[in-house]
């Protein structure tokens, strides 16, 4: 079997650390449940991959887990946490959902969007800030709230996001 190739013969996107880590995952559950290591296997990958999950990445962990791979496209497209397209370094999701909303996120949105001249969505042309706006991020006593990679700032004004910001540039 040539390198370009992992242990189930299609090509080699999956890199031998990923391989480590989804094989981690794997073993805490029983081999008729593979597919429970799905999440864990596509949050390293995209951590990987600078942000992202490309189709034949998609494709490899299907593949690598030993599963079809529109169960791993279903898992990828449903949660929010995955992105299937490129994505600025620092990736800012604020919530809007009913306790953010009530306590001004559509103040830090507009905010944002004037700070990083880019609308929800959009990534800015220097590549370092998307904004994306998230359904819910669980942290309604501490609203307005924002998450940035795996971080999350709370009880936000317009000057703490600022401060924020700055310490990200």
């Amino acid at each position: 079997m040539s390198q370009s190739e992992n242990s189930h013969g299609s090509p080699g996107v999956i890199s031998g650390h990923l391989k480590e880590d989804i094989d981690h995952w794997l073993a805490k559950f029983p081999p008729d449940r593979r597919r429970s290591a799905v999440l864990a296997a596509l949050r390293a990958a995209q951590h990987e991959n600078n942000g992202y999950l490309t189709k034949e990445l998609m494709d490899g962990i299907a593949d690598y887990i030993g599963l079809p791979p529109i169960q791993v496209y279903e898992v990828a497209t449903f949660y929010s946490m995955f992105e299937t397209k490129p994505v600025g370094r620092h990736h800012v999701s604020v919530c809007t959902n009913i306790s953010c909303m009530l306590r001004g996120s559509d103040r830090i949105v507009k905010h944002l969007e004037a700070k990083l001249n880019i609308r929800m969505g959009e990534t800015t042309p220097d590549k370092k800030f998307t904004l994306v706006e998230a359904e819910c991020l669980g942290s309604c006593g501490t609203a307005p709230m924002m998450q940035i990679g795996d971080v999350y700032h709370e009880n936000l004004d317009e000057a703490k996001v600022d401060t924020i910001l700055k310490g990200l540039r």
